[in-house]
């Protein structure tokens, strides 16, 4: 387990591969941590440096007092890239993770060769509905909203399936912490990266799951539009996390995007 001090929060993150490969790094969702790329990140081992961490408020990540804003989430992610010596690299992110990513494009373009934005958008959700989510994380606590939110991350299937991977990741998300949860859905409430999202000038792949509840494909779909350029793909049996459901789907569209892409770091 590795730590650093980064904008004034300690950050959980781990970073693996050659220093002088291209860097991939990877930005999780809503309640989760880290550990839901594995399948895609360990599929880039010894073609890329790879470097995935938990955002504030989640996985081993200090949780300071909710609300937070989205730029604290960016600044977080420039200030570790900074310490890492990392000068450019492809940002993956879901949901929350790929608005964080569209954030660092626009306040340091600098450390951004290419975005993979998966399952997110430029704007997600409505003020009344992020106030109620966080009254009910900070009042009756996550558990008492586990089942629907599971249900637009995952297909039917794989809710049924009998799979324990289905209860480690309810297991994932109960056990984030409140000011976390409700903290990063203050950020995902005031956030509109509408205009940053038209201004974004390197190579993006948009991806979404087919069966996606939270950000469903014609949103991506819209945040695709705004972007110039921008590739949009849609993957079949998944919900809004294909990194968990589809990895191998997801690591062929993100390899096939680095090839066509070089300045991405192939």
């Amino acid at each position: 387990m590795r730590f650093m001090h980064a904008n004034g929060v300690v950050l959980h993150y781990d970073d693996r591969g050659d220093p002088a490969l291209p860097v991939l790094v990877f930005s999780n969702s809503l309640g989760t941590d880290f550990r839901i790329w594995n399948d895609v990140a360990a599929a880039f081992a010894g073609t890329h440096r790879v470097v995935r961490y938990d955002k504030r408020g989640h996985g081993l990540s200090e949780a300071p007092p909710a609300p937070y804003l989205m730029a604290d989430h960016v600044n977080d992610l420039a200030s570790l890239l900074d310490q890492l010596n990392i000068t450019s690299a492809t940002i993956i992110g879901v949901s929350v993770g790929g608005m964080i990513a569209q954030g660092l494009a626009a306040l340091r373009p600098d450390l951004v060769a290419a975005l993979v934005l998966c399952d997110t958008a430029h704007v997600i959700g409505t003020e009344e509905m992020w106030n109620q989510r966080i009254d009910t994380a900070t009042n009756t606590g996550i558990a008492s909203m586990a089942g629907p939110i599971l249900e637009r991350w995952f297909t039917e299937s794989f809710r049924k399936s009998g799979d324990p991977a289905f209860t480690g990741y309810h297991a994932m998300l109960t056990r984030t912490t409140v000011d976390g949860y409700a903290g990063t859905c203050a950020a995902l409430r005031d956030a509109d990266l509408t205009e940053s999202a038209r201004a974004i000038a390197v190579p993006v792949l948009c991806l979404v799951g087919e069966e996606d509840g939270s950000t469903p494909p014609e949103l991506v779909k819209s945040l695709s539009d705004l972007i110039p350029g921008s590739r949009y793909e849609v993957i079949g049996q998944a919900g809004h996390l294909p990194c968990i459901e589809q990895p191998d789907e997801t690591v062929r569209l993100i390899a096939d995007f680095l090839n066509q892409n070089p300045s991405a770091g192939a």
